[in-house]
């Protein structure tokens, strides 16, 4: 018997990747998502979202490198563009997993200018159209962000001719 794929479930695409707690395998982290957004060719249908998610692994990447780190141990990437065909979205969710489960992150109350750090939350904030934390077991954490990628349909095309008022 041969089984369909409804067409109202989710198709995703999925990467993950153990990368060491330091500040190279955040590098690298950073260098793989870079990659897989481009073969799944959200640079080039979506450039907003491409610059978006770039940023916000490298924020999510330095997080899990500096407050995130237990010696010898590292951090899951996980990186995963689904497409719910019947409604035509798009999500790619970025998820950085660490050893700290005692360590949650929240946004900042208050940043003084001249602080060196305790900005990249508040970056995630406004780029992720939502993001959060979860608990893993057993004492981890799993930091994640979402970005909702219209679809072609959604989406005006640009009009190739611009409009020019004549007065008469």
């Amino acid at each position: 018997m041969k089984s369909e794929i409804p067409l109202d479930n989710p198709v995703p695409r999925a990467h993950t990747a153990l990368l060491t707690s330091t500040p190279k395998g955040a590098a690298i982290g950073r260098r793989i998502a870079r990659q897989q957004l481009v073969s799944w060719e959200v640079n080039s249908l979506h450039p907003d979202a491409f610059h978006s998610a770039l940023l916000i692994v490298a924020e999510l990447a330095a997080n899990a490198t500096t407050h995130g780190r237990t010696p010898g141990r590292g951090f899951l990437l996980h990186l995963c563009l689904t497409t719910v065909r019947r409604s035509r979205t798009t999500v790619l969710r970025i998820e950085v997993s660490d050893c700290r489960g005692d360590r949650h992150p929240t946004l900042p109350t208050d940043c003084p200018a001249d602080s060196q750090s305790g900005r990249g939350l508040v970056l995630v904030d406004a780029l992720a159209d939502r993001w959060g934390c979860l608990p893993r077991q057993p004492s981890s954490k799993t930091v994640w962000a979402e970005i909702d990628i219209p679809s072609p349909q959604s989406v005006p095309a640009a009009d190739p001719s611009p409009t020019t008022h004549v007065a008469a």
